[in-house]
């Protein structure tokens, strides 16, 4: 089983890679964009396929070391492998 953390930044936490990103767009002529926020995602690989106790790892996982609560929010995705 699989868990597909997305991190990002809170409304309102400035953003300077997005923004670096957004002028560079801006010089190549992609001029159309408004707004860029940057992000990361962590895949963890879990032994177990018990779906509740792979979520509830994880959370505890974010809480404690993966996410900064203050600047970001985060969703997990739990995948079961084939």
């Amino acid at each position: 089983m699989k868990a597909i953390i997305n991190i990002s930044l809170k409304q309102g936490v400035l953003d300077p890679q997005g923004q670096a990103i957004l002028n560079s767009l801006s010089n190549l002529g992609f001029n159309n964009c408004k707004n860029v926020r940057t992000g990361k995602q962590i895949i963890l690989d879990f032994d177990s396929n018990e779906k509740g106790q792979v979520i509830k790892e994880t959370k505890k996982m974010c809480e404690t070391l993966l996410v900064n609560t203050v600047i970001e929010n985060y969703d997990i995705e739990i995948v079961k492998e084939n």
